[in-house]
């Protein structure tokens, strides 16, 4: 048999499943393949060609199986070479031996001598010291001998055992004509794309309801048709996929890296046919087939991997990342049961699980080799490494981080890039201690423990073992995707200080701020990087975005239960802040209020660590997300960073996607857009929709909008009515507040202004009443499970609802409508058929307010604040073309400190009194929320707001009865949203702080 001598393959085995490589040298790796796949599974799965080496029927085959030792290969480590026929199973019997006997494999190197493995072990003891002792050696290569089956005595290992698998000939052949024309026949056999005509599809989906869902395609229902047209959509959305990275792969361009622990993404088809530009040609064949497309929509629930905002900004950067051609990647956590479903009962918010995976989610891609093992606990033991004194982190637990990715399609491209969840598994090594020592409970309450990391967002953080678990997640979801993205990294280059010059790490909030230790942790611990190169390569690689406005609600971390998880980081955390506070002290002397404040080290009765002080010293650039955030954490958050380093923030007013906002929840009016402009190019250029500005009079146009509005308007008393039963007249105004349940964005003065109104017309003339001008209220939003005064605020709204819409002498004047468990898909039906959205904050505590754009693009009108973006939406469409009141952020803290000399209206007083005895019942219920507004507590300043707010929603009324100043008001809102659009956002990054460009997959 002729040896093969390349290529050489090098195993690491510190990985839970062994990661073949391709190398010609051990401090350079390769891919076989490319590593959107894992090449175990490349290997044991992909091409013809792979044939599994195993045991003979009588046992182990041991002809020819050899141990020898060579230990003048290396100066500091001792080789053991391993010759022996392959089974599966077997380099995990060899990692065990070693283990066993206290062995610490550093690398490993296989080569092919045609149905045999050479491979070659370079290990250190327990210390990392070479191993020299002839009894040590002859001890391990006695039972590397006996693991092998040399001495007949090794143990059989079970077929189902996850193994490796020997490739013989195929791609990795030696012989280049082998290689090509193997190469041939592959591209013979699938040299086109999937065809996107209507009777390919219907065939496409029929394929899938066949052999996908396993469903006769003579009896399959709207689920499983659904099911099998989300198949059919993700067989195309991974032809553009797998085209992207290749083409990534190939450019090497400088990649960003979105980390995010939050991706509201919504409902994935919709979107998805729009951006391929096959909705047309799909909808055709499912008539074919006897279903709408519309109807088998409804069929998808909400990804729930987020909740509100943030998540929700997440998923729109990541659709303009896509568009834009942008090489980019997002990493999150794949949540079981995603944060909760909100459930309604007698007025009264109940939380139940969130099972949105119950029914399989066909848009994600579970690749179970491609899985990282994230360590916990344990301890920091100082060795001499290399005639250097270093720390080594020895955990004491470890689960597998496994991928799931989602691809992301871009819009009028073929660009798609990549949603990387990770999912909580339990460690191998664990489970398979567990089943040899016949301990079944253990291995089952492991597995538990180990899954719980990834199954709910925002756990309890009010308990110690709810504050574990967030940190555990954070921790979790960093090491896993930094693991990778040093994987990516390595595949190509071998020189770390490249490495600011082709990752950007952008930290969304503090959530993944732990990312910054980890790497720190990597690159001198593992990498062995001295400190003050690793800490410039830190520097350059991250920033950091933060949606705070008050310094007390930034992410602090408990010194006891950091030094308890994660032992080396905070050790790693105490050695940046020394540094800092030793530089900060250059810069401004020994000025000990200060340095106290700037610390990342908290002290106090409870030591913290300051995650946000830890962002801002270590990230090469600081992002608000308006204008008037940006002045707020320059003013007042982070006042003494900014002083200190001034050309780190910035701003990028955040955006929204008009495709998913306009072009998927408003189809009717991103056709009358389309038709008015002349183009659908403002669906990728959404400043073009300022041309409509110069039709915002045109009779015609008007008679249109109005007609659009009508339709979504019946969209939504329809979804009303089936949801509450409640009939609501489409001659009212849809005035909707839907967000977060929050006493900073005053549902509560919505409410009682809802209580004025009812009021006012309960004691008018019959007369007066005609003038009055209908409304329908509509509220909408989860309360964290225990924010009580939010709870409470849910249940006066349905108090309030009962006595309004039961009251005869109302009627359609006044409807008052609950939406429960609002969501992305919510929003998508809500959001077009709104006349009037309010966006109340109290000034000064909203950093962004996305929610006020999506009303914006679809023409909905604002009551408003300025508070948050609302103040760059007044310089695009001009405050005339709003409803503005309240306090201005600069007054706020005046009138706080007036405290209860602060005087409200008597309309005020008399709405809360109306709730304190009882006229909505339960009045000792409601008694600690009305104190929250009276005697000097009224921190949100709903009682210096009321007179203003209620003028300015008399405004709202005149400017409604006037239909075409209205329709004209609706029209120029929609115009002017352009700079609105998460398209700009993403630019403007690109630009100011990641430093990527467009890398556009070719056609």
């Amino acid at each position: 048999m002729s040896a093969i001598t390349a290529p050489l393959l090098t195993v690491d085995l510190r990985q839970p499943t062994f990661a073949f490589l391709v190398s010609v040298d051990s401090r350079r790796r390769f891919p076989i393949f490319p590593r959107s796949h894992s090449t175990v599974s490349v290997l044991r799965d992909s091409y013809h060609g792979l044939e599994p080496l195993r045991a003979s029927k009588n046992g182990p085959i041991t002809e020819s199986s050899t141990v020898t030792v060579e230990n003048d290969e290396e100066s500091d480590l001792t080789t053991f070479v391993v010759r022996a026929r392959n089974r599966i199973g077997l380099l995990r019997v060899i990692a065990k031996v070693f283990k066993v006997l206290g062995v610490r494999i550093e690398r490993a190197i296989v080569e092919f001598e045609g149905e045999f493995f050479v491979k070659k072990f370079f290990v250190t003891d327990s210390n990392g010291k070479k191993i020299e002792d002839g009894e040590d050696l002859d001890r391990i290569e006695k039972a590397l001998l006996e693991a092998i089956g040399a001495g007949g005595a090794a143990e059989t290992v079970a077929a189902s055992t996850r193994g490796v698998v020997v490739r013989r000939g195929g791609l990795l052949g030696d012989v280049a004509g082998d290689r090509r024309a193997k190469a041939e026949r592959m591209f013979e056999l699938m040299d086109v794309f999937l065809k996107n005509d209507p009777i390919s599809l219907e065939k496409d989906i029929l394929y899938h309801v066949e052999y996908t869902v396993a469903r006769s395609r003579f009896n399959f229902d709207d689920f499983e048709a659904y099911q099998a047209l989300s198949h059919s959509v993700r067989d195309r959305l991974i032809e553009r996929w797998h085209d992207t990275q290749q083409y990534f792969k190939k450019k090497d361009p400088k990649r960003l890296y979105f980390l995010s622990l939050e991706f509201l993404m919504g409902r994935s088809l919709s979107n998805s046919v729009i951006n391929l530009g096959i909705r047309d040609q799909y909808a055709a064949a499912l008539r074919q087939l006897g279903f709408e497309f519309e109807v088998l929509a409804e069929q998808e629930g909400d990804a729930a991997l987020g909740n509100g905002g943030l998540a929700r900004l997440s998923a729109c950067q990541m659709d303009s990342l896509a568009t834009l051609d942008y090489p980019a990647m997002g990493y999150g956590l794949r949540y079981q049961y995603g944060l909760f479903r909100q459930i309604i009962l007698d007025g009264f918010q109940h939380e139940q699980p969130d099972y949105w995976l119950n029914f399989g989610n066909p848009w994600e891609i579970e690749r179970v080799h491609v899985s990282y093992a994230v360590k916990f606990y344990g301890t920091v033991e100082e060795q001499i490494l290399n005639a250097e004194k270093c720390n080594i982190w020895v955990p004491g637990e470890t689960v597998e981080a496994v991928a799931y990715d989602n691809p992301i399609p871009g819009y009028g491209t073929r660009n798609t890039i990549n949603l990387r969840l990770w999912a909580a598994k339990p460690s191998g090594q664990y489970d398979m201690e567990s089943y040899n020592t016949g301990d079944y409970i253990n291995a089952v309450v492991n597995r538990q423990k180990a899954e719980t990391i990834s199954n709910v967002l925002y756990p309890d953080d009010r308990s110690y073992q709810g504050k574990e678990l967030r940190l555990k997640q954070q921790y979790f979801f960093v090491s896993a995707s930094l693991q990778d993205i040093i994987r990516r990294f390595k595949d190509v280059h071998d020189n770390f200080d490249d490495f600011p010059g082709k990752v950007a790490l952008q930290l969304n909030d503090t959530h993944p701020s732990l990312a910054i230790v980890e790497l720190m942790r990597v690159l001198v611990d593992e990498e062995r990087l001295g400190w003050d190169r690793a800490w410039d390569i830190v520097c350059k690689t991250f920033c950091f975005t933060t949606h705070t406005v008050l310094p007390e609600a930034l992410e602090k971390i408990p010194v006891d239960l950091l030094g308890s998880l994660l032992p080396r980081h905070l050790q790693i955390i105490y050695d940046i802040n020394f540094n800092f506070v030793e530089e900060l002290k250059k810069r401004i002397g020994l000025d000990y209020s200060r340095l106290s404040l700037m610390s990342i080290v908290e002290e106090g009765a409870v030591k913290n660590i300051r995650m946000a002080n830890l962002s801002i010293v270590c990230c090469h650039t600081i992002n608000g997300v308006s204008r008037v955030h940006a002045e707020l954490l320059k003013k007042r958050v982070f006042k003494d960073f900014y002083e200190l380093w001034p050309q780190k923030f910035q701003y990028k007013t955040n955006g929204v996607t008009q495709r998913r906002w306009i072009v998927v929840s408003n189809p009717n009016l991103c056709a009358l857009v389309s038709k008015w402009l002349g183009t659908e190019a403002w669906i990728c250029n959404v400043d073009l929709l300022a041309g409509l500005q110069e039709f915002a009079s045109n009779p015609d146009l008007q008679q249109e909008w109005k007609m659009v509005k009508t339709v979504n308007k019946m969209r939504l008393a329809e979804y009303i009515e089936a949801m509450s039963g409640v009939k609501v007249s489409l001659d009212a105004m849809f005035d909707v507040q839907i967000k977060r349940i929050h006493e900073y964005k005053r549902q509560l003065l919505n409410i009682l202004g809802i209580i004025h109104r009812y009021d006012c017309i309960k004691n008018m003339e019959k007369s007066d009443k005609r003038k009055v001008v209908p409304r329908v209220c509509i509220l909408g939003g989860k309360a964290a499970p225990g924010y009580e005064i939010a709870k409470k605020i849910i249940k006066l709204c349905h108090a309030v609802a009962e006595k309004v819409n039961n009251d005869a002498d109302i009627g359609d004047l006044l409807k008052l409508v609950f939406i429960p468990d609002y969501n992305v898909s919510v929003a998508e039906l809500v959001i077009p058929g709104s006349d009037l959205s309010q966006h109340i904050s109290t000034a000064g505590h909203e950093a962004s307010g996305t929610g006020s754009m999506k009303f914006l693009m679809n023409g909905c009108l604002l009551l408003a604040t300025a508070d948050g973006s609302t103040v760059e939406i007044i310089d695009e469409i001009g405050a005339d073309n709003m409803f503005l009141f309240g306090a201005k952020m600069n007054e706020v803290s005046t009138l706080r400190d007036k405290g209860a000399a602060l005087k409200v209206p008597l309309q005020f007083a008399r709405v809360v009194r109306m709730v304190r005895d009882g006229y909505f019942g339960f009045k000792d219920y409601f008694k600690s929320l009305c104190d929250t507004v009276e005697d000097g507590r009224d921190f949100y300043l709903l009682g210096h707001d009321f007179s203003s707010y209620l003028e300015t929603q008399a405004a709202a009324d005149r400017a409604f009865v006037d239909q075409e100043k209205w329709t004209r008001m609706s029209i120029l809102s929609t115009a002017g949203s352009g700079r609105f659009s998460s398209d700009r956002t993403i630019e403007e990054y690109a630009e100011k702080t990641w430093g990527i460009e467009p890398c556009k997959c070719p056609s």
